[in-house]
């Protein structure tokens, strides 16, 4: 499997090429050259598999066993969802009145970015260490990007992790899952901006093509073809769970709705689309409604600013990108409490942006397709919002432990030069692992 970028000028690469390069040499973003086509008889048979063997089935699908044979990336799948506290890795609640929520946030930091990334995270150490390799990984994050990546990684010897996140733009538990680790190979900045204003630092630093290949850095930002990969295997898992039978001619069609922010779970979406999967997307985006706009009117431009909702993970305006809805901090409180007076169940933000668009559809009684909403991330996490809603936040142990836990944060003030200073920290990592190798070639 060869993949090319989608600005159609740098050079074909195979899977390993697109997981270090994130973005390709054009700026593009690397996706699959041909796209392989499933037909009925795949779907029926895979129709009884499980999450993890969705997953196994795409990534061999995708990766080719030439890479990484067949039984080595069973276990590397395993041990990647070996954390998760759910035994089946996700689970689908079957609530009143048709609603289907599929939660994807049982794994270490309680948001579906621990399914992606503990598998890109096994994948980038299985190639390392076949060739005694080191990368820096940096990553801007929203808000769950960033913990997901530290938990993929943390204590890797051949990976060092580079995370800014926008200081006062995250909830504190988020912000709390990345400043409470203190591996040393993970590295966290706290920035005094919005998400978009500090990827510009990242973004100037893989620019800088000579510099990103001197330092082997790479991305793991949702753009990056092994996450995309990884998430395909979310619709899949949703229209098997919510199909009412495979025995009709065609297949019958399931509505996945999907709340997104930089469109990765989207981009996942659309592709299991096109290699066979029947299913309708529907784009649920907070009031950074970049995404809605552009389906709607054909209308990509910026808004002025992002602005801070409830949901803070989609606070984003430049996204990586079918029906879609807009949804206001008012429809999301409103949302997660009548999900709570009706089934006894509390949404996160995120997952209510899907799960108004569901309400919205029986509240005007038209006859649907069965209809699977995703949920990003655990209310647990929200605890704000979960207030906000006049509800009361569940709080596992683990999550309050964080607060009686050290914390390390290294400030990026307005006035400093951000892109400076990570040059110059990834520039120290690089001296860091050079003086390992010579220590122990000696």
């Amino acid at each position: 499997m060869w993949y090319v970028s989608t600005r159609g000028m740098a050079p074909r690469v195979d899977f390993e090429g697109a997981l270090f390069s994130g973005y390709a040499s054009d700026g593009g973003l690397f996706m699959p050259e041909e796209l392989p086509q499933l037909n009925r008889e795949t779907l029926c048979q895979w129709s009884t598999l499980s999450y993890p063997g969705l997953v196994k089935e795409l990534c061999a699908l995708f990766i080719g066993s030439e890479l990484i044979p067949k039984d080595d990336l069973n276990d590397l799948i395993d041990r990647a969802f070996s954390r998760f506290r759910h035994r089946d890795v996700v689970h689908l609640s079957r609530l009143r009145n048709g609603l289907n929520v599929l939660e994807l946030w049982h794994g270490v930091t309680y948001a579906f970015k621990d399914l992606s990334l503990s598998c890109t995270a096994q994948f980038l150490q299985y190639f390392l260490e076949k060739k005694e390799k080191h990368v820096t990984v940096v990553i801007g994050t929203s808000g769950d990007t960033g913990s997901a990546a530290i938990e993929s990684v943390q204590g890797a010897k051949n990976v060092d992790i580079i995370v800014l996140l926008p200081k006062g733009h995250c909830t504190k538990i988020q912000e709390l899952q990345m400043t409470t680790v203190l591996k040393e190979n993970v590295h966290v900045f706290g920035v005094e901006g919005n998400s978009d204003e500090l990827d510009e630092p990242i973004k100037a630093v893989f620019a800088d093509t000579v510099f990103v290949k001197k330092h082997n850095l790479m991305s793991l930002n949702s753009i990056n073809w092994s996450r995309i990969l990884v998430q395909m295997a979310h619709h899949f898992f949703a229209y098997f769970q919510c199909a009412p039978s495979l025995d009709t001619h065609p297949l019958p069609l399931v509505e996945v709705v999907v709340p997104t922010g930089a469109a990765g779970n989207l981009a996942a979406g659309y592709i299991a689309q096109k290699i066979g999967l029947p299913i309708r997307l529907v784009v649920a985006v907070n009031r950074n409604d970049i995404i809605h706009r552009t389906v709607q009117q054909g209308d990509f431009s910026l808004s002025e600013v992002v602005k801070s909702t409830l949901a803070s993970a989609m606070d984003i305006q430049l996204s990586e990108a079918m029906t879609s809805e807009s949804v206001s901090d008012e429809a999301i409180i409103q949302t997660m409490g009548r999900c709570w007076d009706e089934n006894q169940y509390l949404l996160c933000p995120h997952s209510a942006v899907a799960v108004n668009y569901h309400y919205q559809q029986m509240d005007r009684q038209q006859p649907s397709t069965p209809r699977c909403c995703l949920a990003p991330a655990s209310a647990a996490k929200f605890p704000e919002a979960v207030l906000a809603a006049g509800l009361t936040p569940e709080t596992p142990a683990e999550i309050r432990a964080l607060e009686h836990k050290e914390t390390r944060c290294t400030p990026m003030r307005r006035g400093d030069t951000w892109m400076l200073m990570l040059r110059d920290t990834i520039e120290d990592l690089s001296w860091r692992w050079k003086g390992h190798v010579l220590n122990a070639s000696q």
